[in-house]
């Protein structure tokens, strides 16, 4: 079963490769789906690495489905080691909230937020920032490996040079 979403998008060039075409086309037909995409917020404002994500997934909704659009407020604030070989520079609350809010200005203007299936924001520091290294440790820090954190290629490349523990400890939920 074709869908015209993933007919258009394949177009595009922006889906090469899925696991069930079939499976994916009927559940777009057949219900509203959400997804979401992130960004971490490092500037006032996104930049062109953002656009292809964000604008598949206002493609998405267009189509009826939702997006939840996740804005890093805690992630941002650590860093995050992916592709980079010295630690990201750390900035302040208020940096971070006024990035925050320069980000949210320009997704309103490619998401509509009042229809139906109206984009979401939502900021991880709402749930992270809550949250003690004591909580963390014992609920979530217990379930991931050293062993896997190393075998992590973006860790790993990272050994010789350094990376901090803040950095490894933000790598628990990339996907490299």
């Amino acid at each position: 079963m074709t869908n015209e979403l993933i007919q258009d998008l394949q177009w595009r060039g922006l889906l090469y490769q899925q696991t069930d075409e079939e499976g994916m086309g009927k559940l777009l037909n057949e219900q509203k789906i959400s997804l979401y995409c992130g960004v971490d917020p490092t500037a006032d404002s996104m930049h062109i690495g953002h656009i292809v994500p964000l604008l598949t997934l206002r493609r998405f909704q267009m189509h009826g489905h939702q997006p939840i659009l996740l804005v890093g407020g805690a992630t941002g604030m650590i860093g995050d080691p992916s592709g980079r070989n010295e630690e990201r520079q750390l900035q302040t609350t208020e940096q971070i909230d006024r990035n925050v809010e320069g980000i949210k200005v320009q997704m309103e203007q490619i998401f509509d937020f009042k229809s139906e299936n109206g984009a979401k924001m939502v900021n991880n520091r709402d749930w992270i920032g809550a949250m003690s290294v004591i909580e963390f440790l014992r609920d979530y820090g217990k379930l991931i490996s050293v062993n896997y954190m190393l075998a992590k290629d973006s860790v790993a490349s990272r050994l010789e040079t350094g990376i901090s523990f803040t950095e490894f400890f933000v790598h628990i939920d990339s996907s490299d």
